[in-house]
């Protein structure tokens, strides 16, 4: 593929506040110039989806899911409930997120990421978006969290998904999506490559998780937005279809996904959601 050929391919998860801010511009133009056409950054605490509003107003393929990280659970406090209804207000923010379970690093005590995570999916739900949802080693929970009655019409993405086959049935019978990044380039990740062919086309987004998760051949290194076009490559050749049309499909499942009242975009993500 040539420097600057048009793949429309959508960014569905890359934490631009974590770049810094005197390289960002460039990276941005590096992924704009690989055919890169829209960027969604996911907050991790509510300070930060403040922050991410100002990157998002001054640029128009940037779009933002405010809410807590499970990671930063531990922070959420009286009031921050009201605070988050009220950022979902901006047209810029298409989702609440990244919110989740994560029970591998336990920076948060569990029962309080769940308790957070209960908390952001009912606003979610109240103000009709769709949820950016993280998912490390807490499968059981994640899924009995799943089937309270009060979250059965949620929708949204687990993204860099590596939950397995069991979690990812039942959460694609949901009417989830599931997020792929550079996870799916390493030699040990076998285990998430098998997920793939279970996936139907119109249920998969692209991703990086920029900074982290660099794919092969850039491991080691941080990781850029630029780098989704080779994620979804790895992603079609795995699925032996041909580029263009895993490109065009998760650009066109990303819009579906996020459209909103008042900021909808045709199905084929021929207008930004703006």
């Amino acid at each position: 593929m040539v420097a600057g050929e048009s793949v429309g391919l959508i960014d569905s998860h890359c934490h631009l506040q974590s770049i810094d801010p005197a390289a960002l511009e460039q990276l941005l133009d590096a992924a704009r110039e690989a055919g890169v056409r829209g960027f969604l950054a996911p907050a991790i605490t509510l300070a930060d989806s403040e922050r991410l509003l100002d990157l998002c107003h001054t640029h128009a393929d940037i779009w933002c899911a405010v809410g807590v990280h499970p990671h930063e659970a531990k922070t959420w406090s009286s009031g921050d409930d009201l605070r988050l209804r009220n950022l979902l207000d901006e047209p810029k923010v298409i989702a609440v997120g990244e919110c989740g379970l994560d029970f591998h690093y336990d920076y948060s005590p569990r029962e309080m990421q769940l308790s957070v995570m209960k908390s952001q999916w009912e606003i979610a739900i109240d103000a009709d978006v769709p949820v950016v949802v993280h998912n490390r080693n807490s499968n059981e929970t994640m899924l009995a969290a799943l089937r309270e009655p009060g979250f059965h019409c949620l929708q949204g993405v687990f993204h860099s998904f590596a939950g397995g086959e069991v979690l990812a049935r039942e959460i694609l019978r949901r009417g989830f999506r599931l997020g792929f990044s550079g996870m799916v380039t390493f030699p040990a990740a076998a285990n998430v490559r098998d997920i793939l062919p279970l996936t139907p086309l119109e249920r998969l987004l692209v991703e990086t998780d920029t900074p982290y998760l660099a794919p092969v051949p850039h491991r080691g290194r941080e990781n850029r937005p630029e780098y989704v076009v080779e994620i979804a490559r790895r992603i079609a050749r795995e699925l032996d279809i041909p580029c263009k049309d895993l490109f065009a499909t998760t650009t066109a499942n990303f819009f579906a996904l996020f459209r909103r009242s008042g900021r909808a975009a045709p199905d084929d993500g021929s207008s930004t959601l703006s």
